[in-house]
């Protein structure tokens, strides 16, 4: 198996090019190949296989080896990964979530996100879906907490104990925000999550304490920027979440 390896703001994936046949693999291989000790090491792995209509489809697996929803930054990376294979720069394809226009120029990459008609206020904190599941935490300083304690204890209550949520802590003002995400699948804090900083800065919007586009998120692993238009009508549309995704190298394993 020849693969890929790239990263959007930390996250990292497993890249492979599936246009001329797509892998069988069973979810123990994938969770293998994601490990950190043994295998490749990965926050997920990604096929590009082909798709009627679309320059390509994108089929994610979180490092659980369990196929997943959408996955923001590795949107951002298949899209560079797909610039790197001489396909062009800008592309039209399809993930579990639907339809994405995504736009490559010098290592940074422009994903259009799927609207988002409902913010849910649950408490004092949000829920959203952004391609995937997001809890979002409002907190004066996340980087106090021990995130995987207190993001489980949300991760595997009701209502979400079944399907399990992803859980952002955020904080900031105006149009400049931080933020730490755990993420179900990888069952740890990541890096980054582009679905998630997607969900936390239209949370900042929704919530009136972030009142104009574009709004630039810091993750542990670089700052993503996210772009929207909104209305009471549609809700959030025009979504762009925009920052670096590079390839860090390849390799070929049995």
């Amino acid at each position: 198996m020849t693969f890929h390896k790239y990263q959007g703001t930390g996250n990292d994936f497993i890249m492979i090019d599936g246009r001329q046949e797509i892998p069988s693999w069973s979810q123990t291989d994938i969770e293998q190949f994601c490990h950190r000790r043994f295998g490749i090491g990965a926050d997920g792995l990604i096929i590009l296989a082909p798709a009627e209509g679309y320059n390509f489809r994108m089929i994610y697996y979180n490092s659980d080896g369990r196929e997943s929803t959408m996955c923001g930054n590795g949107g951002r990376c298949i899209a560079q990964f797909a610039h790197d294979l001489g396909m062009g720069n800008s592309f039209r394809f399809i993930a579990i979530d639907g339809p994405h226009l995504a736009e490559v120029e010098a290592k940074r990459v422009r994903l259009q996100m799927k609207d988002v008609p409902h913010i849910e206020a649950r408490g004092t904190d949000w829920f959203t879906d952004t391609g995937s599941p997001h809890h979002v935490v409002l907190h004066p300083n996340p980087d106090e907490l021990n995130i995987v304690t207190a993001a489980r204890s949300i991760r595997n209550s009701e209502p979400y104990k079944k399907a399990g949520v992803n859980v952002n802590f955020m904080t900031g003002e105006g149009q400049n925000w931080e933020m730490r995400t755990y993420e179900r699948g990888v069952e740890d804090e990541t890096y980054s999550c582009g679905t998630g900083v997607t969900a936390a800065a239209l949370v900042a919007h929704y919530s009136g304490k972030a009142p104009l586009s574009p709004i630039y998120m810091r993750t542990k692993g670089g700052k993503l920027s996210l772009s929207f238009e909104h209305n009471s009508e549609k809700g959030y549309f025009n979504i762009w979440l925009e920052g670096p995704a590079e390839k860090v190298f390849e390799g070929f394993a049995k």
